[in-house]
């Protein structure tokens, strides 16, 4: 069930789409900012544009598994955007006292939801495409289950917050640079770099998805829906710790590795590896039933 170069070849369509819409016309739109506060939200709004329109193209050019590719074109924008934001670290140089640090994170807490607003208009523009013109649907193997409507919901819920559970350990794992250790929090991490931040955040909601697919047979949409949580999470860890980060420790240095992520790093390679894991998820079970017999 290996990737056929066609198949490739759709995939980066949809991805190049996403980039030149979302980061080729959005980024310069909205001014170049670090992130979403720094820019007016009349400017905001028209990236969330830009994002539907990176799905309903991303789905055409991808055609006829538009429904299953199209949908990375968003995440695959914000990517690039992602990764000309800087970095946490320059937030918080700029934000020197304990007071602001407490103000930006704040601030930052939420902003996770923007990002998914503008992923979920990308898969809004998927949906709306497919009505255009109706796509063939990637065959997914399952195994036989049978479930009520409200094992569905619960296994979301746990989805949802199991996600939030693998990916911050994940990243914590994967997410290190530079560790020192520290007589009042046991240890501080300092800043990764952003093709670091990229692959940890990747691979931990990969895991995620692959986890909560294989054994629970949910969306990604659920997992994706955890880089939020994660982020909040990262906020409200760094918030307690900041009066003493503040006074003892350069800004390049955190108590946790999730809170050197920005949010828009979060949800644009989270929402990649959710979809990453859940497809290598599905080609796990079509190995087991075909490769395997």
């Amino acid at each position: 069930m290996e990737l056929s170069w066609l198949m490739k070849l759709r995939i980066a369509a949809a991805a190049a789409v996403g980039v030149a819409l979302i980061y080729g016309a959005g980024w310069h739109l909205a001014g170049s900012p670090d992130r979403i506060g720094d820019m007016a939200y009349g400017r905001a709004v028209p990236l969330v544009v830009l994002g539907f329109l990176a799905g309903l193209i991303g789905y055409f050019v991808s055609w006829p598994y538009g429904r299953e590719i199209g949908i990375l074109a968003a995440p695959s924008g914000l990517a690039v955007w992602a990764f000309r934001s800087g970095n946490m670290a320059d937030l918080i140089q700029q934000n020197p006292t304990a007071t602001q640090r407490q103000e930006l994170v704040a601030s930052l807490r939420f902003e996770p939801v923007f990002w998914l607003i503008v992923v979920a208009a990308g898969f809004a523009g998927v949906l709306l495409a497919q009505r255009i013109r109706p796509s063939l649907k990637l065959k997914e193997p399952k195994e036989e289950k049978q479930g009520s409507s409200a094992a569905a919901h619960l296994h979301a819920i746990v989805a949802l917050a199991g996600s939030a559970v693998v990916a911050q350990f994940c990243i914590k794992i994967c997410a290190q640079d530079i560790r020192m250790s520290d007589n009042g929090l046991g240890s501080v991490t300092a800043q990764p770099a952003a093709a670091q931040i990229a692959f940890a955040v990747l691979v931990s909601f990969g895991v995620a998805a692959f986890v909560f697919k294989r054994f629970l047979d949910v969306s990604y949409v659920w997992t994706a829906l955890a880089t939020a949580l994660v982020t909040a999470f990262g906020m409200h860890t760094y918030a307690k710790n900041v009066q003493y980060l503040a006074q003892a420790w350069p800004a390049t240095f955190f108590s946790d590795a999730v809170a050197s992520v920005l949010p828009v790093q979060m949800v644009a390679f989270g929402a990649l590896g959710s979809v990453a894991g859940y497809w290598m998820a599905i080609r796990y079970v079509y190995w087991r039933k075909h490769e395997m017999n």
